[in-house]
């Protein structure tokens, strides 16, 4: 049997996601969402998320790209000089890797998160991180180790299949490869539950309906999961930070009487993380 998890990445990020995912879980096949408790609108995604207990719910990680929780005086190497968090990831990253300074800023600012989300009441049913940064190998044992103290029952791993992609898609499979199964291997020890596989890292911002039904005719058994970037609109903050995402393209997908009927029809049953991985 295949176990579909179907996951909106950056809840909270916007009023105009918070609606997609709201109307994708409650009309469409929308299982789970990620949540940036650092973003500008997650105090309305967390009501959305109270006022319907069918959507599960995991921690969005966001060390790069985004608003930190902590207080930027206090991780000043993880910030640029608006106070945000820096978009230059291979940098953090070597500075997160050889520094044990900047390490300790990022232990604490994705302990802060945690905690904020642990805050909300909502139960935790999955962690990952924003631009797949929480398999970066010093990252990943600080998810792993928080994942298990906060009680996280999974955790995302970017393991997209490469066969049939066109040649730079599938060299950047490959590339990532590595990273990906020590990543696996790390949440593993910890005793934390993975996907299998996981489909939309080569269609980020292009979720549509032609996508979909291309990868409903790839599921294959366990536990997968499709996430994607919902919402009603492109504009505001997603106009800015996510151009050329067709945010209305994907709702539209998840909303998609062909979509369902083609998941129907190869026997997927939808759920969300905690329920797939038991």
């Amino acid at each position: 049997m295949t176990r579909l998890v179907v996951t909106a990445d950056d809840f909270g990020l916007s009023p105009q996601v918070n609606a997609a995912v709201a109307r994708a879980r409650r009309d469409g096949i929308l299982t789970a969402a990620s949540l940036m408790v650092g973003a500008p609108a997650w105090k309305e995604a967390v009501a959305l998320a109270e006022a319907d207990p069918g959507l599960r719910v995991g921690l969005h990680l966001v060390l790069v790209h985004g608003r930190p929780v902590l207080d930027p005086g206090l991780i000043p190497d993880l910030v640029d000089a608006r106070g945000r968090l820096r978009t230059d990831m291979a940098a953090v990253g070597a500075a997160i890797f050889f520094s044990a300074r900047v390490r300790r800023q990022a232990e604490a600012e994705c302990r802060a998160q945690f905690e904020r989300f642990a805050g909300t009441g909502l139960a935790f049913d999955h962690v990952n991180g924003h631009n797949h940064f929480h398999i970066h190998p010093t990252v990943a044992g600080i998810v792993a180790r928080l994942a298990r103290e906060f009680r996280v029952p999974a955790v995302r791993v970017p393991a997209q299949r490469w066969s049939g992609l066109p040649a730079a898609q599938a060299g950047t499979a490959l590339l990532m490869a590595p990273w990906t199964a020590a990543a696996r291997l790390r949440f593993h020890a910890a005793g934390l539950a993975t996907n299998d596989e996981l489909h939309g890292l080569f269609e980020t911002g292009a979720m549509d309906e032609t996508a979909w039904l291309r990868v409903a005719g790839r599921l294959r058994r366990g536990v997968t999961e499709v996430y994607c970037h919902p919402a009603t609109e492109s504009s505001g903050v997603l106009a800015d930070e996510m151009p050329g995402y067709r945010h209305a393209d994907e709702l539209a997908a998840l909303l998609s009487p062909r979509v369902r009927e083609a998941l129907e029809r190869a026997g997927v049953r939808r759920m969300a993380f905690a329920e797939a991985v038991r």
